[in-house]
């Protein structure tokens, strides 16, 4: 009943995710916490998360950015390092609420800010943002869309978002998914659980493809940043009691 539940929920979850840019975790992150406890989300969501992307980012080939994908890779790799060996000593409950603000704060500097005041991403910086994500990404199991923002400030749109970013995820999650394996955070019931996530993504990222190819880029833009918002409320919400201490 875990494994069917699992798919159904996911199937939705990427479903989704194809048309907003990603964000499937937070639907799948707190069904995993109360099926199966905490401690199973980080390498359950990134099994899964590396099947899934792994099909995405074939079904998208020719989109890739690969200078992007370049600067990327690098910073993912070390950062993935750091925040797997964090998730044994730490609890991340105060960086998901870090985190959440500062989603809010990028969907106000989308909807407040002129063009010419929102910030420009440069594709080196995805070497230092891909590090600092990458070590949110390994204490939390996923960091959502939190680098949504900044695929679209460099000017990557619809299709080429979705596989530069399915792409990035891919080598995120390889070196996550091993540095589990080193710390003994990852087991073989967590791995088939991971496996039912990444094969519902299968018919559900065939489904995204078609529906994202009838849709503008500004409803792309649009969606994107919607789910950024929700998710951002949904993030600080969770760490309500947290922020109460405050």
């Amino acid at each position: 009943m875990i494994a069917l539940c699992l798919f159904i929920v996911s199937f939705v979850a990427w479903f989704l995710s194809m048309l907003a840019g990603g964000g499937s975790p937070f639907i799948l992150i707190p069904l995993i916490s109360v099926l199966l406890g905490v401690q199973a989300v980080a390498p359950i969501i990134t099994t899964g998360l590396l099947i899934g992307n792994a099909q995405r980012s074939l079904f998208f080939w020719a989109e890739i950015n690969w200078q992007v994908t370049a600067w990327y890779v690098p910073g993912a790799t070390v950062g993935a390092v750091l925040g797997c060996y964090g998730l044994t000593q730490v609890h991340p409950e105060g960086l998901q609420l870090l985190l959440g603000v500062g989603l809010l704060a990028m969907v106000g500097n989308y909807v407040l800010g002129s063009q010419n005041t929102q910030f420009q991403v440069k594709a080196w910086h995805f070497l230092p943002l891909a590090l600092i994500n990458a070590i949110g990404s390994g204490l939390m199991g996923s960091t959502g869309p939190v680098m949504n923002p900044l695929y679209l400030g460099y000017g990557l749109e619809k299709e080429a978002m979705v596989a530069t970013k399915a792409l990035n995820k891919v080598s995120l999650h390889v070196v996550k998914l091993i540095a589990y394996g080193v710390l003994g955070s990852l087991s073989y019931q967590y791995l088939a659980y991971g496996l039912v996530i990444g094969l519902a993504a299968i018919p559900a990222n065939w489904l995204g493809k078609w529906v994202l190819a009838q849709m503008s880029a500004q409803q792309f833009r649009q969606l994107v940043f919607t789910f950024v918002a929700v998710s951002g409320v949904v993030m600080i919400w969770q760490q309500r009691s947290l922020l109460l201490l405050f």
